[in-house]
C-alpha cells in the first residue's frame, strides 16, 4: 500500500525503473549485433562461393591498397582476359596480379602488379589460379585479420556474452518491478 502510494505521489520513480531496464536490454542488442556484424564479412561471401584474402603488399597499389580484404572468385582460365585481377599462389604465399596476357596454348598467364615497373619473371600457371578477384575494400583486411584470430574471436565471445548478461540483467529488473 505504501509502495503505490509513492510511486503515485512520485511518478519519475516509477518511469526509472522501467527505464533502465530497457536501456540494459537496448545495450545488450546492441553489443550482440555489433558482434555480429563485424563476422558478417568473413562469414557471407564465403558462403557464396568467395576466397577472402588480406592484400599485405603495396605491388597492386593504387587500385588494391594495402590493408585490403579482397573477394576472389573461382573462375575458369579461358574466361580470364587481359585487364582482370587474379590471385594465384606462389612459393606457398598467395599474391594478387592484373592479368596482361592469357597464354591459352601454354595454359600460363603473364601478370604485373600494378605499381611494378616490369611483368612478373615467372609466368602463372592455370593450376595456382585461385580466381579472379571481385570486389575489395580498403582498410577491412586489418579489421578481418583481427576477428580471425584467436584474440579477435575470444573479444567477441567476450562482448557476445556480455550482451547476454545487458539482457539477464534487464529481466531481473522488470521481474523485481513486478514483485
Amino acid at each position: 500500500m505504501i509502495d503505490e502510494i509513492e510511486s503515485i505521489s512520485h511518478p519519475s520513480k516509477r518511469k526509472g525503473r522501467k527505464v533502465f531496464p530497457a536501456l540494459c536490454s537496448m545495450l545488450g542488442t546492441l553489443i550482440l549485433l555489433g558482434v555480429i556484424a563485424a563476422f558478417l564479412p568473413l562469414t557471407v561471401p564465403r558462403l557464396m562461393g568467395y576466397g577472402i584474402y588480406e592484400v599485405v603488399s603495396g605491388s597492386m597499389e593504387p587500385e588494391i591498397p594495402v590493408g585490403s580484404v579482397i573477394y576472389v572468385k573461382a573462375a575458369q582460365p579461358d574466361t580470364v582476359e587481359a585487364g582482370d585481377i587474379i590471385a594465384f599462389y606462389k612459393d606457398e604465399s598467395v599474391i594478387t596480379h592484373r592479368v596482361e596476357e592469357n597464354r591459352y596454348v601454354e595454359g600460363e598467364f603473364i601478370t604485373k602488379g600494378d605499381a611494378n615497373r616490369e611483368e612478373d619473371m615467372e609466368p602463372v600457371p592455370y593450376n595456382s589460379v585461385i580466381g579472379k578477384v571481385e570486389r575489395h575494400i580498403p582498410a577491412l583486411g586489418i579489421v578481418l585479420t583481427l576477428l580471425a584470430s584467436n584474440t579477435g574471436k575470444l573479444y567477441a565471445v567476450l562482448l557476445a556474452v556480455c550482451g547476454v548478461m545487458f539482457h539477464m540483467l534487464a529481466g531481473i529488473l522488470r521481474n523485481r518491478e513486478r514483485d
